[in-house]
């Protein structure tokens, strides 16, 4: 449980990150929101299922047709702004559509506008998928990052379609698009004010499995890390063994076994999940007599279970192999699977659709994770518009399949075999995911214990103890112009520079606050800062700023002091080197 808080704690101090899940939390619930209300609205006009089943087929239409032109645009442009694109156009449609439906418009202009809408949703899933883990500080991360997206967005499929029957209630049909938009434009501020991914950044994941910090030399042929400075660069890869998107032959190969075991178990999860979602009103309506009221209570396991489920992965994501996490979620999924066919009251098989629910999402935030770690950056963003595709055909299919071979043969038999080829797909997937799904949990820690064990700063500290503060080193990412460190403000962390440049600057006591302050100094990688007002306990006495995008290795000062006294002598060694020296940045 400490490793749990301790992972979304470093989560939090993310400023991007957090930023990019918070915006998103905010769209989510108005995406929702947005759902409920336009097919509210064709109901109301057409009075016809199957006109309601039509614009539901034709909103999915463009999955199946635009994810991997979408997944083609991400490996080639940057995600960042294919994301703010799309939610401007989007968030302006919402507001052309608000003024329609208050208009009293025909509805299929308002439908015709949906689709279109969708259109710009699918460059988004692409998109966000492969720009993610360049926002990740490292592979410990990207877990938890996405069992958090995962986690707010069931909380959302909860907020918003509670605001959506409020909103109708009262007679606010129009203002659902007017709030949607709205959260379209929080967004698109949000992804204004993130960085754009480059190749390098803060959480590199390759298809090796090889994590490396910010300016870290890839690892030699011997398996050492080569040195930095003035050697020589490493050899570039003939052409001859790249593929025409400029992807390492041998890297392709070591993920494609990988990728399609996650594929495999995408696809029947997909199946069943599409049969699914429209087996839960067969079964409240005609198996259960529940009516419509027991649709909406499946919905709500649905909802719960895939909360909990969530909840879950950000637990089960943080051990060193996700093969057994992946492999338990589809047995849970199917235990949920099988069981729903066979209950025989609504409150059990609410229960049961919230545990398929739960394993369902503790496998896609599984899977996910895998997938963005193997996924080489060139070509994850294709990758992911082709799995796309695969799944929304897959969806498409069992919701067609799965209720015609449950009128045929029953709905018991249906779902258990559902639930067997649920079981046959997680394990087999799992097994062929394996290489992908292993990390070594202690490579972030040994690189950054080998960071600190270079600094002469530390020199005759135990081992030990520099392998234990290792552990608490926060990775923050840093933008040109962010202050680090602020003159006159309580010292608190000491901070280890990975990569960029950090300019100190210092105000003499009097000066005039129109006057620009004295810079003293430029630090960069390798440098550290902000010790000499933790060992004397005193405040700033300078202050830093980010001259150019760069990240830093953090350290409170709690343990900063444990790591000084740990050493003889070493706090009057740090001072005395400090004492004099220009520019000292504390």
């Amino acid at each position: 449980m400490i490793a749990v808080v301790r992972a979304y704690r470093l989560l939090l101090g993310n400023g991007p990150l957090a930023r990019l899940l918070a915006g998103e939390f905010v769209s989510s619930i108005g995406d929702w929101l947005y759902l409920v209300a336009i097919l509210i609205l064709v109901y109301e006009v057409s009075n016809d299922p199957l006109v309601l089943g039509i614009v539901g087929a034709a909103r999915v239409l463009p999955y199946v047709v635009l994810s991997i032109p979408a997944g083609i645009l991400a490996d080639r442009y940057d995600r960042r702004l294919i994301l703010l694109v799309t939610d401007v156009a989007r968030g302006t449609l919402m507001l052309v559509m608000a003024a329609l439906v208050a208009a009293h418009a025909p509805v299929v202009t308002i439908v015709v506008l949906a689709v279109v809408a969708t259109c710009f949703s699918t460059f988004f899933s692409p998109a966000i998928g492969a720009y993610l883990p360049s926002l990740v500080a490292d592979e410990e991360q990207l877990g938890p990052a996405n069992s958090a997206w995962s986690t707010l967005d069931h909380l959302a499929f909860v907020i918003g379609p509670a605001i959506a029957g409020l909103l109708i209630a009262a007679g606010g049909l129009a203002l659902a698009f007017v709030l949607n938009a709205a959260t379209f434009a929080v967004i698109a501020v949000v992804l204004w004010r993130l960085p754009s991914p480059r190749r390098g950044v803060i959480g590199e994941v390759r298809a090796a499995g090889e994590v490396r910090e910010p300016g870290e030399a890839p690892a030699a042929a011997d398996g050492t890390a080569a040195a930095t400075g003035t050697e020589m660069p490493p050899m570039l890869t003939p052409a001859s063994a790249l593929t025409p998107g400029g992807v390492d032959r041998k890297v392709l190969r070591r993920v494609v076994v990988p990728v399609l075991g996650l594929a495999l178990i995408d696809l029947v999860g997909s199946v069943a999940g599409g049969g699914l979602s429209v087996l839960t009103v067969v079964i409240a309506v005609g198996s259960l007599r529940a009516g419509d009221a027991g649709t909406g209570f499946l919905n709500a396991g649905i909802g719960l279970g895939g909360l909990v489920g969530a909840l879950l992965a950000g637990v089960f994501v943080l051990r060193p192999s996700l093969v057994g996490v992946l492999a338990s979620g589809s047995i849970v999924l199917a235990v949920g699977v099988a069981a729903l066919g066979i209950a025989g009251s609504l409150p059990l098989a609410v229960g049961m659709i919230a545990v398929a629910s739960a394993g369902a999402i503790l496998v896609e935030v599984t899977s996910t994770t895998i997938l963005q770690r193997a996924i080489p950056d060139e070509i994850r963003g294709r990758t992911l518009g082709v799995l796309a595709t695969v799944s929304t055909l897959a969806f498409a299919a069992g919701s067609f399949a799965l209720p015609v071979l449950a009128d045929a043969v029953g709905m018991g038999p249906v779902l258990a075999a559902t639930g067997v080829a649920i079981v046959v797909a997680g394990l087999v997937g799992a097994a062929l995911a394996a290489p992908a799904a292993r990390r070594a949990p202690e490579s972030l820690a040994a690189t950054r214990f080998a960071r600190l064990a270079r600094l002469p700063l530390f020199a005759g500290v135990p081992v030990p103890t520099l392998e234990a503060v290792a552990t608490r080193l926060v990775p923050i990412a840093t933008r040109a112009g962010d202050v680090v460190v602020r003159q006159g403000d309580p010292a608190d962390r000491f901070y280890l520079i990975q990569a960029g440049t950090f300019e100190v600057t210092r105000r003499e006591p009097g000066e005039p606050d129109d006057q620009a302050p004295a810079r003293l100094r430029a630090m960069t990688t390798g440098e550290v800062f902000g010790e000499i007002g933790l060992l004397r306990a005193t405040a700033r006495t300078a202050t830093v700023t980010a001259a150019t995008d760069g990240s830093l290795l953090a350290l409170d000062g709690a343990s900063f002091l444990e790591l000084v006294n740990a050493g003889p002598g070493l706090a009057p060694r740090l001072l005395d080197l400090r004492r004099g020296a220009p520019g000292a940045a504390g």
